[in-house]
């Protein structure tokens, strides 16, 4: 068993040893990529942006019902939903157009903060095919300048331009995929976060008077 681990690890070793000085670059952007992959599943989970306490608060809040029960809500569960609802809550004394107005600068605000990390993402998805290419042109040109004088120095030319090919293209379709994922996770979770914040605006908002308002 010893023997085949030592084995297998020194295959990896050889595999990226042979794939000439574009592999360290590949290899850091791996590193990259997945450390932001990691770090966006984590952030992204739903009851992180949108924690169901929240939501079942709203759902049953009531027209004219005090909001004392909701802002404890926010307090325990921190959450873009919840920095969101905050800002409703703390403009509710405001008319209700300039109180949606500054809903929606929060809301955009949260959602650029849900996004952090994806331009990494999307930069790597173009540039490891790149690095790929460039390893691959190297290893090339040194098979045609090895051609006929040393069949060692061929070999480890193709060996470069094939090893390059293959992590560039390792490391791009995974942060290809997950990037898409991503965006679209983001997406539905904006339009649901959305529609909740637009049911308590109903809700906090009769006739166009702030409930609040009406309660004094």
């Amino acid at each position: 068993m010893p023997f085949l681990f030592a084995t297998i690890v020194d295959s990896i070793y050889k595999f990226f040893a042979l794939g000439g000085p574009f592999m360290i670059a590949l290899l850091v952007l791996s590193i990259i990529s997945g450390t932001v992959i990691l770090l966006r599943f984590a952030a992204l989970k739903q009851r992180k942006v949108i924690p169901p306490a929240l939501a079942e608060e709203i759902a049953k809040l009531q027209p004219g019902d005090t909001l004392d029960s909701l802002q404890g809500a926010i307090k325990r569960y921190p959450s873009p939903l919840a920095r969101v609802l905050e800002v409703l809550i703390t403009h509710l004394s405001w008319p209700r157009s300039e109180a949606v107005e500054a809903l929606q600068t929060r809301a955009r605000h949260e959602i650029a903060r849900m996004e952090s990390g994806l331009t990494v993402l999307e930069i790597a998805t173009g540039i490891a095919p790149l690095l790929g290419l460039l390893g691959t042109l190297s290893g090339l040109v040194g098979i045609f300048a090895a051609i006929g004088a040393d069949p060692v120095a061929v070999a480890r030319g193709i060996s470069e331009a094939l090893n390059c090919t293959i992590i560039g293209l390792g490391v791009a379709v995974p942060t290809l995929i997950t990037y898409h994922y991503f965006q679209r996770r983001i997406e539905v979770m904006s339009v649901e976060m959305e529609t909740i914040v637009a049911d308590l605006v109903t809700k906090c908002y009769l006739e166009g008077t702030p409930t609040v308002e009406r309660n004094r």
